[in-house]
């Protein structure tokens, strides 16, 4: 049965803003760094460039522009949010979260906060999360951002992780939906199985393998990936989840308007629209623009969606996102801007 998202009151995504630095590292770029080409690169994965933050720019840095176009674009102040969750993996510091650093940064003086570490799969889970929150009554605004650093932790001499990931993200508003015929967030389904948690993964820095000469020398504060291993999970789970969700609240790919996908790998893109019987014309694409951004790719989705005016009042939109966990999860929604 589907979760009952009917508490009290439906939950919509009432704005975006994003944030990425300016810095680019194309595909020719990375030709000089590792054995690989632009067009080695754009065929396997579809990636023609990614943006690369400078030294100093911190995960909270780039959170805090986000949020802050997000709140204005919603027509708010900072201090109207009142929850803050933050997906990510390349926090500032372990300690304290970087909710807490992007409250103090935006000037939500009311607002609390924690973050989500899950991966591919953060912002899809903490939206849920801020959900929860708002079709509960508990708070009316809620900040919630996914977005990552990650060449902080790309080791720039690995080709099979390199070429994939770049930086920025954004954020989103999550509010009360004031129309009952436009529910906003319908229904959703998430999943983890952690035995793939060894095919993509970061080993040092934490208490099973602390900060040591050691751990530094073999490389251990980098994210590894059996790419393999990743692409056939991604590839089957993305797509499997879709269509239970589908199915569940009784449609088919006929009835999607727009489906906003995590941008790992435009043939996991491509394959999971195939599986759940939707024209690419449907789908948003766009990591050939930023890469993989992990936790920032569904806000950079979505906002390409509405500048390119694909996303209207009204429109039936499911998102999906798959990653490190391994974690996977997909949305259903009425959109409602």
């Amino acid at each position: 049965m589907a979760p009952s998202l009917t508490s009290k009151y439906q939950a919509k995504i009432a704005s975006v803003g994003i944030a990425v630095p300016p810095g680019l590292l194309t595909n020719d770029d990375l030709s000089k760094m590792v054995d690989t080409s632009d067009q080695w690169i754009l065929e396997r994965t579809g990636i023609k460039q990614r943006h690369i933050a400078e030294k100093g720019v911190a995960t909270s840095d780039l959170a805090a522009e986000a949020a802050l176009k997000a709140i204005e674009k919603a027509g708010l102040k900072p201090t109207d949010i009142e929850l803050i969750i933050v997906a990510t993996i390349t926090p500032d510091m372990i300690l304290p979260a970087t909710a807490c650093l992007v409250q103090t940064k935006i000037g939500a003086t009311g607002a609390w906060g924690f973050d989500i570490s899950i991966a591919c799969s953060g912002f899809l889970y903490a939206l849920q999360v801020g959900c929860q929150f708002v079709t509960t009554g508990a708070h009316k605004n809620v900040l919630v951002i996914g977005l990552d650093v990650m060449s902080s932790i790309i080791d720039y001499t690995d080709r099979t992780t390199c070429i994939i990931f770049g930086d920025g993200g954004g954020a989103a508003v999550v509010q009360r939906s004031d129309s009952p015929d436009i529910p906003g967030m319908i229904d959703f389904i998430h999943e983890v199985d952690g035995i793939g948690g060894p095919a993509l993964c970061l080993p040092g820095g934490g208490s099973r393998n602390p900060t040591t000469a050691e751990t530094l020398e073999k490389k251990m504060h980098y994210v590894h990936q059996d790419g393999q291993v990743v692409f056939k999970f991604a590839t089957r789970k993305m797509a499997d989840l879709c269509v239970k969700l589908l199915e569940r609240n009784g449609l088919t790919g006929d009835d999607i308007d727009l489906f906003v996908p995590h941008q790992a790998n435009l043939r996991i893109i491509s394959s999971s629209a195939e599986r759940i019987g939707l024209d690419m014309k449907k789908v948003v694409v766009n990591i050939d623009q930023y890469g993989n951004t992990t936790a920032g790719t569904l806000p950079l989705a979505l906002n390409s969606a509405i500048e390119d005016g694909r996303l209207k009042e009204g429109s039936l939109v499911l998102l999906a996102s798959v990653g490190a966990g391994f974690s996977a999860g997909a949305a259903l929604m009425r959109w409602s801007y």
